[in-house]
């Protein structure tokens, strides 16, 4: 099983909306999924500022931001 991050920031619409896509993505069951809310972490704040919600790979390489990418992420689950 494969390991998601996503980054969110709390009362965020499009990332509540994203959380609820993954719930019901026809990839779910192969992956964890890790939710980090960047609201006062000033680093991650800097990293990622209004571009959120972020879903990325355990070692935060970025599959996709705003909306889920349902290709990228079948794309990513295909891969080795």
């Amino acid at each position: 099983m494969k390991r998601l991050r996503v980054y969110v920031r709390s009362g965020c619409h499009l990332c509540d909306a994203m959380l609820a896509e993954l719930d019901t993505s026809p990839q779910q069951g192969k992956f964890e999924l890790e939710v980090v809310d960047i609201l006062g972490r000033p680093e991650l704040e800097t990293r990622y500022g209004s571009r959120i919600p972020v879903l990325c790979t355990a070692g935060d390489e970025e599959i996709c931001h705003y909306f889920l990418d349902e290709t990228t992420l079948a794309e990513y689950f295909s891969q080795p």
